[in-house]
């Protein structure tokens, strides 16, 4: 502190404030100039990139993933700019942190999986926003795909966040891609009951139902002859968006029916027989 001190007294004032103060003070201000009027028109390019794209009526996931990596290079740019101005030497900069980066993409090898897989769904789109789906063990509504992540939010309104990797490196199961459903019924009756009948109720059921479609005609047939009941298949197709409240319906209004009509639906059971043996004479 002495050392300074003596310095700045030795030093001619003037000398100081037109060689070093203004100088740097000018730099400073040009540079946050630089760096907040980057930010402002970085943030209008990502604006009317994204106005852009809504008009072209592309997958709202595609138009968050695309703008958000646009966001962060125009940042990166602006950055540089600024350092710039100050005088630091972007080129040792822009190298500095070319290798940081690759030590950090080293550390951090999962994230960045996760990011590359974020660019594949983008790019083969096996799901789109509001599409139900089920993937890396989880089922839910796609809302967004982040960066390293999917935000998913589950049919009893619970968000999800599943990484990226997880999702495109396993089996997904997408029940929204398809316009139509079929819903898969088994229905078990006693041997003992009446076929025929059950079919004729089943099929009545069916049909009653303005939710099922007509083309193609709904499956209704003998699909085993389980260890303690007759088992027929129920195959109606409905609308995507009606598939779990019709099957819910149906299920109870055929249990309704077949009581009604006295057909039993039986449950597993095992009869054991025991032969007496003769007494020996």
């Amino acid at each position: 502190m002495e050392m300074l001190k003596t310095l700045l007294e030795k030093m001619d004032p003037q000398v100081l404030l037109t060689e070093y103060v203004i100088p740097w003070g000018t730099n400073i201000i040009f540079a946050l100039v630089i760096f907040l009027l980057g930010r402002l028109i970085s943030g209008w390019i990502v604006a009317v990139v994204r106005k852009g794209l809504g008009r072209s009526k592309l997958d709202l996931i595609l138009i968050n993933f695309v703008t958000s990596i646009l966001g962060w290079i125009l940042l990166l740019v602006v950055v540089v700019a600024a350092l710039d101005q100050l005088g630091v030497d972007t080129t040792s900069f822009i190298a500095l942190l070319g290798a940081a980066g690759i030590a950090v993409g080293l550390a951090l090898k999962d994230s960045l999986q996760n990011f590359a897989s974020g660019v594949m769904l983008i790019m083969f789109r096996p799901f789109k926003n509001g599409d139900l789906i089920e993937a890396a063990g989880a089922e839910g509504i796609v809302e967004e795909i982040r960066l390293f992540s999917t935000k998913l939010r589950t049919p009893d309104n619970r968000d999800l966040t599943v990484p990226n990797g997880e999702v495109f490196g396993g089996l997904i199961v997408n029940n929204s891609a398809r316009e139509t459903r079929r819903i898969d019924l088994v229905i078990g009756i006693g041997y003992d009951d009446d076929l025929r009948l059950a079919k004729q109720i089943l099929q009545k059921v069916v049909t009653e139902d303005g939710r099922v479609l007509a083309d193609p005609e709904p499956l209704i047939a003998v699909g085993e002859l389980g260890a303690s009941s007759v088992d027929l298949l129920v195959r109606p197709r409905v609308k995507t968006p009606d598939y779990f409240a019709t099957k819910c319906d149906l299920t109870e209004r055929i249990k309704l029916a077949l009581d009604e009509a006295g057909v039993s639906i039986p449950y597993p059971q095992m009869d054991v027989h025991f032969d007496k043996a003769e007494n020996a004479a």
